[in-house]
């Protein structure tokens, strides 16, 4: 449809360290989505606080690293759970989109853990995946599960910050997963991943989705995992199973490709650096945050809310 974009190279910018990777203990979660493969760490979810540190969690594992502008890499939290996702708020708090245990909160001070919503009524979710805050605090999250095209019963939902109502956005979809704001947050992209597809979603001034379609079209790999927009309403969208990230421009059309120096798992992305030019990309075979410095600017180094 399109000929085929420039490639832009990527660079190692930190690595979990050996002291951290674990092995000969059973996880669940890697039976399950990693065939049993061995997986010492699997990073997602990375965010930037305002000091300009990277957080990134460790899905089979339950830890949350900190890494520092300089790559140095600490461990900020270890608790019980499948921590997918990670955003963190303009206030400082961390949350967590915990596939086990629903949406969890992080104080970055002591590395406590503790539920913020685990289910709708009595509802449980199926596996939360991933996150994002609107400008006024309102926070999006995907529930995602083992949903399909065999069983498009994933979910968008919004938590209202000021009435803490909670609300179905979408439904019937095959595996929502990372979604982000277009600049004006008139549209919120959800990358639908067994679909291999990012969708458009509308909103209207009430907030409610209209006219909703796949935006961006993929073939390969798994699908679309992680998700970012950049402040001229370009998407970065990171092809897990393929080994790379594609750049589209807010018409949708391709600009880049950004092609992992490691392994396969491109997991997830944040744009950050001083000049917020960077793309800084979780890559989950080898436990690695690879950099790219890309054409465009990103968003702020820390997520606002």
């Amino acid at each position: 449809m399109f000929a085929a974009p420039p490639e832009i190279e990527t660079r190692i910018f930190a690595r979990i360290p050996d002291r951290y990777r674990i092995t000969g203990r059973p996880s669940v979660w890697i039976d399950a989505q990693r065939g049993r493969l061995p997986t010492d760490c699997f990073l997602e979810g990375p965010s930037f606080d305002r000091a300009g540190n990277l957080y990134v969690v460790d899905v089979p594992w339950g830890r949350v690293f900190c890494i520092s502008p300089a790559g140095e890499v600490d461990l900020a939290s270890e608790y019980d759970g499948e921590p997918n996702g990670l955003k963190i708020h303009s206030d400082g708090r961390i949350f967590i989109a915990d596939f086990r245990h629903g949406v969890m909160q992080l104080d970055p001070n002591t590395g406590a853990v503790t539920p913020v919503i685990d289910r709708l009524g009595v509802e449980r979710f199926k596996g939360v995946n991933d996150l994002v805050f609107s400008a006024n605090g309102d926070l999006y999250f995907t529930d995602q599960g083992h949903s399909g095209l065999h069983d498009p019963s994933g979910r968008v939902y919004r938590l209202n910050a000021a009435t803490g109502d909670l609300d179905i956005l979408l439904q019937h979809i095959p595996s929502p997963n990372g979604l982000a704001f277009s600049p004006d947050e008139s549209v919120l992209y959800v990358n639908v991943t067994r679909d291999n597809a990012v969708w458009r979603v509308p909103l209207l001034p009430s907030r409610i989705p209209y006219k909703v379609g796949a935006f961006i079209r993929l073939s390969g790999g798994t699908g679309p995992d992680g998700l970012a927009v950049d402040e001229n309403g370009g998407l970065a969208v990171a092809h897990i199973g393929l080994g790379c990230v594609w750049l589209f421009d807010q018409f949708g059309e391709p600009t880049a490709r950004i092609r992992s120096c490691a392994g396969r798992a491109t997991s997830n992305v944040a744009y950050g650096g001083v000049d917020r030019r960077q793309l800084f990309i979780t890559e989950g075979d080898t436990g690695q945050v690879l950099i790219a410095d890309v054409p465009v600017a990103g968003q702020p180094m820390f997520s606002h809310a």
